[in-house]
This record gives structure tokens, sequence and C-alpha cells, in this order.
């Protein structure tokens, strides 16, 4: 489960400020997607709704696929496809 809250109400219910995402990266949020294409869907949501996509879905040592993206607050998300069958043992 992911909650979102206004900014305004997130400070009051943590008791600080927000991150300045433009200055730095405070959190890396990963999803684990079913497939490549689920990779590539979400890639591309992203940039359809504001994002930016700063790591092209693409193979990672073999058995991996992914990709990286910012939301319109500067929050990055990393998404994962990890194919079990190439995982190497």
């Amino acid at each position: 489960v992911m909650m979102l809250f206004p900014e305004a109400q997130m400070e009051n219910f943590m008791m600080t400020k927000i991150s300045d995402t433009s200055a730095g990266s405070e959190v890396l949020f990963s999803i684990d997607a079913e497939s490549r294409e689920e990779v590539e869907q979400l890639a591309a949501t992203a940039a359809e709704n504001g994002g930016k996509v700063f790591g092209q879905p693409m193979d990672i040592q073999g058995w991996m696929y992914g990709c990286g993206f910012t939301d319109p607050d500067g929050h990055r998300w990393n998404v994962l496809f990890m194919d079990m069958e190439k995982m190497p043992r």
C-alpha cells in the first residue's frame, strides 16, 4: 500500500520540512514488474503524466530488465522485472 499526502499535511505528520528533490534524492521507490512489457508501460505512463525517465528500459546483468523515472514531484522510482529462470546461481 502506498499513501500519498499533500505536502502541508505530510510536513505536519512528519514534523519536518519536505526535502527539495531538485537538489537531491531522499528515497528510491522500487516496483516489481511482472514482465518486460510492464516495465516499458510504466516508463511510458510516467513520461505521459509529467514524469521524467532518467533510465530508459534496458537489460541489466542478463536476467533483469528495468527503468528509472522521477515523478512530477521529483521522487525517484525504479521498476524492475527479474527473470528468475536466468538468474545466476
